[in-house]
């Protein structure tokens, strides 16, 4: 299980209502150090795919989530649980430390 594209349609079941964690990766294609940490979050995402979903959302194509939820910069990464935002990660960073990060919020 790969990473989830997440669109604003479906934001609401795929992230708000899921069952398990959500780390959702605000991104967009122009974005630089979106695409560096692209193939990181893959492989995170199988490594701890009974744990927590990997979703990715483009701002651009989806503009009513990321202003909802006050989207500045980019990347930007938010675990929701229950439904709603518990801990974000700003920026790009090394696999080792975005799974960290996620293992101690988780």
């Amino acid at each position: 299980m790969s990473t989830k594209a997440v669109t604003d349609a479906s934001f609401a079941a795929d992230v708000l209502q899921s069952d398990k964690p959500v780390l959702v990766d605000f991104w967009a294609e122009w974005c630089g150090p979106c695409k560096m940490i692209g193939p990181a979050l893959e492989e995170i995402s199988e490594e701890l795919a009974d744990k927590v979903t990997i979703a990715k959302m483009d701002i651009m194509e989806n503009t009513d989530v990321p202003g909802q939820i006050g989207v500045q910069s980019i990347p930007l990464m938010v675990l929701f649980k229950d439904g709603k935002p518990v801990a974000q990660k700003l920026g790009a960073a090394p696999k080792s430390q975005l799974k960290g990060w996620l293992e101690s919020v988780l």
